[in-house]
């Protein structure tokens, strides 16, 4: 497995002329030294760890969907979210290619609470379940976390991470 990591403007890892066909959110909640997960029951990364978001909806900004999905998944309402990463996914096994958006947001209201879709839980930072979670969070997540804005590409093959380049970007 060959994993880059780099703070320049190198060459693109997606393929040429690499569009998404998916667009989503994921928002990161904090509290204190805590960060709001969920158990993902459906839907893509079911069984998984990740942050409450989902699927952008025609004519919705990412903002607007992140707030909507954290409000569907956990019910918290979220007042306004930074978006600190973007995320561009391509699986070489699969049709599969997404651009993502990651968040994160300390204004929020509300308790969260168990739906169809998510199980939420808080955790201090330092003690996220990585091994619960997709492989390239690790690299990215924390990051984003501790205040850096990231353009990230991921290339999987059958859902295991083979490339990724992270791009720090000037504040």
């Amino acid at each position: 497995m060959t994993l880059n990591e780099s703070n320049d403007a190198s060459p693109s890892i997606l393929p040429m002329g690499w569009q998404p066909t998916r667009f989503a959110t994921l928002v990161y909640l904090l509290r204190d030294d805590e960060v709001l997960l969920i158990e993902k029951l459906r839907g893509h990364g079911a069984g998984k760890v990740n942050a409450p978001g989902g699927h952008i909806e025609v004519g919705e900004t990412p903002e607007e969907c992140g707030i909507r999905e954290v409000i569907e998944e956990v019910g918290v309402a979220v007042l306004e979210a930074d978006v600190m990463a973007t995320l561009r996914f391509h699986d070489t096994a699969k049709d599969f290619d997404m651009l993502g958006y990651a968040m994160v947001t300390s204004r929020f209201t509300g308790e969260p609470r168990s739906s169809d879709e998510a199980i939420p839980f808080w955790v201090k930072q330092h003690e996220i379940p990585f091994d619960r979670m997709w492989e390239d969070d690790r690299l990215w997540l924390p990051r984003i976390l501790a205040g850096e804005r990231l353009d990230c590409e991921l290339v999987f093959s059958d859902d295991v991470l083979k490339q990724n380049h992270i791009v720090k970007i000037s504040q």
